[in-house]
């Protein structure tokens, strides 16, 4: 449909090769700067909005005015985000000086053995995510323990991260308390406990490969006797250098308890970092201005023992600035493309295989997937593509709650496999990892999505409003599907 601005020139409807163009250019150049030139996306993504921005323009006829409100709505939707990440990087300082992490490790190298390290880590980060509600609280507090306690069981870093965003994200999406498990429902159109009941069709055999896949990684790295000179190495640097207590564990149950009790998530990392300055000049005798300036740049260990050192040199309020740019570069693009059309075409392109229950549960999972791209935001995946799916689902007999249950399966599991996406990249700046590495080992994350499709073209778990003549799907169109879009 046309629209008029204030001015005469007419807005043309935006089609998909429109869209296609800066998609292309930004996979192309995201491609080459990532392997050969081992720079940033940032420059890439920036590049990529101006291109969309420029199609918009002298193509689409749309205002620059009208873009930057987009662009500037986009963004502001997720500043939170970012004053959040600002806040981690001062909690991850503050817990170290403070001696909250090192007494972490300690203990959980204590206790732990590599055999039982990447189930349990799922687990932990199960019960943290569902107590809190939150991945990114569960990763900034257990998750950085359980990096330094890997590193020093001998665990590969990238493994340990995909077990913590395993557990982490699979207790997001369960919590009653996430906030992305309400807002599915609430974009579907159902309630929140038929949602969580209906994502457990998915969830629970995803969790049980995830834990097989983790238990076999574990068996194999039993087979790997852990030094015990570097591990009693370790133990020793970390009682010469931090004063370990048990009484330490009450900074981050307050933190938590905090989250659980649903204080909102800014003061409550405020006050958890806060607190940790108390702990660090009580139980490590900190001077305060040594604890301002670790909340800054962080905190740098020179302890001798390279292992300690690599582990807790980290943290600080500027470490974040690289991931928050990275954050603002990518909503850029993300609002450009909202607001000029160009998600929603890639959408109705996508929509446009959606001529069975299976098509139409692909196209939806496809579309999260693409905007959690594109537009860099789980939350924006889930509303835009729940607004785009909701009627259609609808006129398709299918109750809302199958919606909901794919927009979970995808657009909240799969936001933190991309490293320019908010998710993402506060995973990659908080525990430290290179982006794409943890990938392959986040099975949770990879699974879920490719058996809510598989349900989609079985039928099974699938829920209609009218039972009655209801097709039941076959797996063969799947595969025709794929190939048809690969083509």
């Amino acid at each position: 449909m046309k629209k008029e601005e204030a001015t005469s020139k007419v807005i043309k409807e935006t089609k998909f090769i429109h869209a296609l163009i800066p998609l292309m250019f930004l996979i192309i150049s995201l491609g080459y700067t990532l392997r050969y030139t081992e720079a940033s996306p940032h420059i890439p993504i920036i590049i990529s909005g101006m291109l969309a921005s420029c199609i918009a323009m002298f193509v689409l006829n749309y205002k620059w005015e009208t873009i930057l409100e987009g662009i500037l709505e986009t963004i502001k939707s997720s500043m939170e985000a970012a004053i959040i990440l600002l806040i981690i990087g001062m909690v991850v300082g503050s817990w170290i000086i403070s001696g909250v992490v090192p007494t972490m490790i300690y203990y959980g190298l204590k206790i732990m053995a590599p055999s039982i390290f990447l189930p349990a880590t799922v687990l932990l980060s199960l019960i943290a995510a569902i107590a809190t509600g939150s991945s990114w609280s569960t990763a900034a507090t257990i998750g950085i323990a359980l990096m330094g306690v890997g590193a020093g069981l001998g665990i590969p870093a990238p493994i340990t991260v995909g077990a913590i965003i395993s557990g982490a994200y699979m207790g997001d999406k369960l919590s009653p308390l996430s906030d992305t498990t309400n807002l599915a429902p609430a974009m579907a159109g159902t309630n929140l406990f038929e949602h969580i009941k209906s994502m457990l069709y998915t969830t629970i055999p995803s969790f049980v490969i995830t834990m097989i896949l983790f238990t076999m990684m574990g068996m194999k790295y039993s087979q790997i006797e852990v030094d015990a000179s570097v591990l009693n190495s370790i133990l020793t640097t970390l009682t010469k250098e931090f004063n370990i207590t048990p009484f330490l564990f009450i900074v981050p149950i307050i933190t938590i308890g905090l989250v659980v009790k649903r204080a909102p998530a800014i003061p409550s990392l405020l006050f958890g970092s806060l607190i940790g300055g108390v702990a660090a000049i009580i139980f490590q005798g900190t001077a305060l201005k040594d604890f301002i300036t670790v909340l800054q740049i962080g905190y740098v260990s020179n302890s001798g023992n390279e292992m300690v050192d690599a582990l807790l040199t980290r943290g600080g309020m500027n470490s974040m600035i690289n991931t928050v740019a990275l954050i603002i570069c990518s909503l850029f693009l993300g609002g450009v493309m909202e607001r000029t059309g160009m998600l929603n075409a890639i959408a109705m392109k996508i929509l446009g295989i959606a001529n069975s229950t299976g098509n139409l549960i692909l196209a939806t999972l496809l579309t999260a997937i693409a905007v959690n791209m594109l537009a860099a935001e789980q939350y924006l995946s889930i509303v835009i593509t729940g607004r785009i799916f909701k009627d259609v689902y609808r006129e398709k007999n299918l109750d809302p709650v199958t919606l909901s249950r794919a927009l979970e399966d995808s657009g909240t599991m799969t936001s933190p496999l991309i490293p320019w996406n908010t998710c993402g990249a506060y995973m990659i700046a908080t525990l430290g990892i290179a982006p794409w590495v943890y990938v392959p080992y986040c099975f949770m994350n990879l699974i879920s999505p490719v058996i809510s499709a598989i349900y989609g073209y079985t039928g099974f778990t699938i829920k209609y409003l009218n039972q009655e003549e209801v097709k039941k799907p076959n797996l063969k169109h799947m595969f025709a599907t794929l190939l048809n879009i690969v083509k």
